[in-house]
């Protein structure tokens, strides 16, 4: 190991618990408390002068709301203080501009979660080769599936250990993710060659070499009448139930079908990305793509009142296929990846590259035909191809021109203040 560059590496390692039910419930009362203690923080912070913010005073209404609210005080008082420091960064983001302002953490749509922000409080060991245990502030200890080597016992020292974990409930149950931190030899330089990306909708992922990477429905046949008719059921459950009546038992039980066939499909899509960036990352050296603004690309065309939009139908289709690929997760599996593997990832100006001839450079009205069919109607060039080789070509082209986008402080900038440069002028 001498003369190798060591670099220290932070990942995390999900794996599943296996709760009792009554651990199952201590912890669905940790993680609503939790919420809670946002919203409370967040009205405290919005009803406060802006002179008499500060994390100080926040922490101590946090102590003092724990004090005199007996269902807070069940979170205990570490994840409490990640709720703060959470909150904070919050701000800090859309202070910088790269997020809206904090809201409201409604019970429907949040992912019930509970961090755990000191590893020395784990106490991690493994038990045989299947299953490890871990302790659980105010929960105890609680088995886990070892499915991955974790430094722990004599394996663990300063260099190499877990620095903390986070509960998080999905429609199989209750997870943990623990963050591991070590120190490794530093990757050598990939020596493969350069590669463009073109992401799209009917084909996922094509390379400038004519590689592409396609899959199927994430559900089969059956699956897909099985989700189609719970849905059904469930929406006619939910118009039968009169207004403010609660939930019955029997829609809750079709609500966690359904989203156990949704996750079922999620889990499979991302096996899919998992497995292809890999491929990607350890094929290719220097890997390029587009800069997309996605939430540019999905916004409604309903329009206006005096001015409706057209096609909404369409476009509302097309929004959801874009979702459902999740090129943004694409994305950032290639970043870390590519990394490991001594490579690079580069992102480059999206607009053109699906209009531009790859041939000859110009841009004609008409040549693509279809979306399969790229016939480049320059007299002068007549270039016949595959409409998304060749958008991936032109994307490796603007790197190879030097045109690759310089990112600002490791970051990418979504909105400055007026009469500021870019950090690419700067």
């Amino acid at each position: 190991m001498s003369g190798r560059v060591m670099v220290k590496r932070q990942f995390g390692h999900r794996a599943r618990l296996a709760l009792t039910p009554a651990q199952a419930r201590l912890v669905d009362d940790q993680a609503h408390a939790a919420r809670g203690m946002w919203n409370l923080l967040h009205e405290w912070w919005q009803m406060l002068p802006k002179h008499q913010r500060s994390p100080v005073a926040a922490d101590a209404a946090i102590r003092q709301a724990r004090k005199e609210i007996d269902w807070l005080g069940v979170l205990p008082a570490q994840a409490a203080q990640t709720v703060l420091k959470t909150y904070l960064v919050a701000w800090r983001n859309c202070w910088d501009g790269r997020t809206r302002e904090p809201a409201f953490k409604t019970r429907s749509r949040l992912v019930l979660s509970v961090d755990i922000p000191q590893g020395r409080d784990l106490h991690v060991s493994r038990v045989h080769r299947r299953w490890g245990m871990v302790n659980i502030p105010r929960i105890g200890r609680v088995r886990f599936r070892w499915t991955k080597d974790l430094p722990v016992g004599k394996w663990a020292n300063q260099e190499n250990r877990i620095t903390g974990a986070r509960l998080v409930k999905d429609a199989l149950g209750w997870h943990i993710t623990f963050r591991v931190t070590t120190l490794e030899a530093a990757p050598a330089l990939h020596q493969g060659s350069e590669v463009g990306i073109d992401v799209g909708v009917s084909v996922p992922i094509a390379l400038s070499d004519g590689s592409v990477y396609t899959h199927g429905s994430w559900l089969t046949e059956e699956e897909q009448s099985s989700l189609l008719r719970l849905e059904r059921r469930a929406a006619h459950r939910r118009a039968s139930r009169k207004q403010g009546e609660k939930i019955s038992g029997r829609l809750h039980r079709t609500y966690d079908r359904i989203q156990g066939l949704r996750a079922r499909a999620k889990r499979r899509h991302l096996d899919w990305q998992h497995k292809t960036t890999t491929e990607i990352a350890r094929k290719y050296g220097i890997v390029v793509v587009e800069a997309l603004t996605i939430p540019n690309m999905v916004k409604s065309a309903k329009g206006t009142m005096d001015r409706p939009g057209k096609n909404v139908a369409q476009k509302s289709g097309l929004n959801r296929s874009i979702y459902a690929e999740a090129w943004g997760r694409t994305i950032r599996l290639l970043t870390y990846k590519t990394a490991l593997a001594g490579g690079s990832l580069h992102e480059v100006p999206a607009p053109g590259t699906s209009q531009r001839c790859s041939a000859c450079g110009h841009i004609t009205p008409g040549s693509r035909e279809s979306q399969a069919v790229f016939v480049c109607k320059n007299p002068d060039c007549g270039w016949t191809g595959n409409a998304d080789h060749n958008a991936g070509r032109n994307v490796l082209h603007l790197y190879r021109m030097g045109l690759a986008l310089v990112p600002a402080a490791g970051r990418a900038v979504v909105r400055r203040a007026c009469r500021v440069k870019p950090a690419t002028v700067r």
